[in-house]
């Protein structure tokens, strides 16, 4: 029996129809723009960013400082229609093996040249399926992971888990090996959204997971849902969330589903005339807002919610929240370098991402290189933007003052980016000699506020829906 611990709530829709009226009038619904989890964003990253630009950058981390490592696993069992990460299907072990052994020839080149002391303040396993990996597989990655750099105190170590994708033998794995978070992706529960996605997944099975990641020590807990997906009306997005909230996790992350079957094609098994409308978008996230809420969750920035001790929470509280390519974050660390094909990593000279084609990561790294393909060097006004952005997208304001501090640029110049933002989303946005801040009507176009931020070209095709 699943105990439901909060009512479908009945609270007045004024504001929300009142943001829907303007919005239409606007011509706001149409739009596509970036999540910004970068700036610039990963379309704009060229070829001029190669391997000696990411050996280079590894060599110039502080000694003694904390970093950030992400590892990409892209094998799934199979694949979900909705996804638009770069994976690929197996069915055997064979692969994936094979992948390790390139992705610890990697890290060995990294503990080459990384200096002394450096220790992880977070490391995150992503894909792809990193639960599918066999429970000597994920041992042996941890330790040639900590042959590179040991875990700092109060370190955070996450993995990406499928529940159809792990038994006992991986969970006493991950236990084993120090994961104190696990992130269930969950979707929807709906079994007809479900099987409209490509991704079945039944509540039990969820549950029955997650209570042996507890009954294992690893208390916090992650849950990603989806909104915006075929066939979901309200009543259903609420019976979700309904059951997530059963679960307790500490953090959610309400996502938008993105179709873009011109980039991802798998999508195009979904149908696209069975996806709500930008207004119904809007309306399911409202709901689910509202019962995450009345659940005694804070909000986090434009689609986080977590419980008030998380230290997600305690971050957006005290002004360090921040945002990267798995979303909002916490870690305090300048540097997060990416590991395996297609991965992105992060240092304060700039971007480098590794070869998205796992054959051409391959030959890439065995030849002894990194597989660096192209990235972004940042000039002094992309770090000033970068953290505006940041800024605007964790805060829904910008504090012009803080930023002119921080980089020694005048308030006046700050504004004058800033320009003719308060006129495009009048009753959306308030403009003062400070800064500028969103109004709570007009959160939902946060992403295309920002882009008014942007100084690169904004392709629409390129991206989601910005509501």
């Amino acid at each position: 029996m699943i105990e439901i611990k909060a009512p479908i709530l009945s609270l007045p829709q004024r504001t929300t129809m009142d943001s829907v009226t303007q919005l239409r009038r606007l011509c706001r619904f149409d739009a596509r723009v970036p999540r910004y989890t970068s700036y610039p964003t990963a379309n704009h990253f060229n070829p001029g960013v190669g391997p000696q630009e990411m050996s280079d950058w590894i060599t110039a981390i502080p000694e003694d400082s904390a970093v950030s490592l992400y590892v990409h696993i892209p094998f799934c069992r199979r694949l979900c229609w909705f996804c638009a990460c770069r994976t690929q299907g197996t069915a055997t072990a064979a692969p994936v093996a094979g992948y390790l052994n390139i992705v610890k020839k990697e890290l060995a080149l990294v503990a080459e040249r990384l200096p002394a002391g450096v220790r992880l303040s977070r490391l995150h396993w992503g894909g792809g399926t990193p639960t599918l990996l066999a429970p000597d597989m994920m041992e042996e990655l941890t330790q040639a992971i900590t042959d590179v750099a040991p875990f700092a105190q109060g370190a955070e170590f996450s993995v990406e888990i499928d529940p159809n994708e792990i038994d006992t033998y991986r969970l006493d794995a991950l236990a084993r090996i120090g994961v104190n978070r696990a992130s269930i992706g969950v979707q929807d529960f709906d079994p007809d959204i479900q099987s409209v996605i490509g991704r079945l997944q039944t509540f039990e099975k969820t549950k029955e997971v997650a209570d042996a990641l507890r009954k294992r020590a690893i208390e916090s807990l992650n849950i990603d849902l989806l909104y915006g997906l075929p066939h979901q009306p309200e009543q259903r997005i609420a019976d979700s969330v309904q059951k997530v909230l059963s679960l307790s996790p500490d953090r959610v992350a309400l996502y938008g589903y993105a179709h873009v079957p011109w980039m991802a094609r798998r999508q195009a098994m979904i149908p696209a005339e069975a996806l709500p409308a930008p207004e119904a978008r809007l309306e399911l996230y409202e709901t689910a807002k509202r019962l995450f809420v009345w659940d005694g969750y804070q909000e986090i920035g434009i689609d986080h919610f977590a419980r008030p001790t998380d230290g997600l929470a305690v971050a957006a509280n005290t002004g360090t929240l921040r945002r990267n390519f798995q979303g909002y974050t916490d870690d305090p660390a300048d540097v997060l370098i990416g590991i395996g094909a297609s991965s992105i990593s992060r240092f304060p000279q700039g971007f480098a991402q590794n070869d998205p084609s796992t054959s051409g990561y391959h030959k890439t790294v065995v030849d002894g290189g990194f597989a660096t393909v192209r990235g972004h060097v940042d000039t002094s006004e992309d770090t000033i933007r970068a953290a505006m952005i940041e800024q605007l997208m964790s805060t829904f304001a910008i504090d012009f003052e803080s930023i002119s501090q921080r980089f020694g640029i005048a308030g006046s110049a700050l504004g004058a980016w800033c320009d003719g933002i308060d006129e495009a989303f009048a009753g959306f946005v308030s403009r003062t000699v400070g800064g500028i801040e969103i109004t709570r009507k007009g959160r939902p176009l946060t992403r295309m506020i920002a882009r008014y931020l942007d100084a690169y070209a904004v392709e629409q095709s390129g991206h989601s829906a910005a509501i």
